[in-house]
């Protein structure tokens, strides 16, 4: 890219944050290879140590970004402790990222269980076989866990585990960033207050 201008008359004039991040999403799944909801999920633990990992974000609407996970995890029991979470999700292929932080509430049963049923009969297995996060002796003793739990489901529906479910994220900051030639990218974040208030839309240095 040989030019310096900045970017005019697209995604920095618009005023809702969950349209656009629609329309970027899809495009994303247009292009990216792989997972294009894949995103970094950020939280803290007891001593203000910060921890980041991939997630797949699940849902997301004008309440905010939707991801399931076991509650016994790392991150479950960090999401559980500070009701707090960010998440950045970076699509290469688009030189595109967006940044989110904001609350954490826990989805409904409802919402919980049927997205739960909406998994693969192995990846529903696999919930109640793995003890996510804590410390596993070998891989032969994760693949016991698992033939004894789909011996004890070998048909029929196989319950959502009470300790996994959804957490969902209602943002206070969204940020939009987009390459720009010579590092002078394009940036916008919306702001509110709480999670129920107005949006409020700011442009900034890259």
């Amino acid at each position: 890219m040989t030019e310096t201008r900045l970017t005019t008359g697209d995604f920095t004039e618009e005023n809702e944050p969950f349209t656009l991040f629609g329309a970027w999403l899809k495009e994303a799944q247009e292009t990216e290879i792989n997972d294009p909801n894949a995103v970094a999920l950020a939280t803290v633990d007891p001593d203000g140590l910060p921890n980041v990992r991939m997630v797949l974000l699940k849902d997301f609407d004008a309440d905010g970004f939707v991801f399931y996970t076991n509650f016994e995890s790392q991150k479950g029991r960090e999401i559980l402790a500070t009701r707090k979470a960010a998440m950045c999700f970076h699509w290469k292929s688009l030189r595109r990222q967006v940044r989110l932080r904001g609350t954490v509430e826990i989805v409904s049963d409802a919402e919980a269980d049927a997205y739960y049923q909406s998994r693969a009969r192995g990846s529903r297995i696999g919930a109640w076989a793995s003890k996510q996060s804590r410390p596993l002796e070998s891989r032969f003793a994760l693949e016991k866990a698992v033939a004894e739990f789909t011996a004890r489901h070998p048909i029929g529906e196989i319950e959502r585990p009470a300790y996994w479910s959804g957490f969902r994220i209602r943002p206070v900051s969204i940020e939009f960033w987009k390459d720009g030639a010579f590092r002078l990218h394009d940036r916008i974040e919306f702001r509110r207050p709480e999670t129920a208030g107005d949006w409020s839309k700011v442009r900034m240095y890259p």
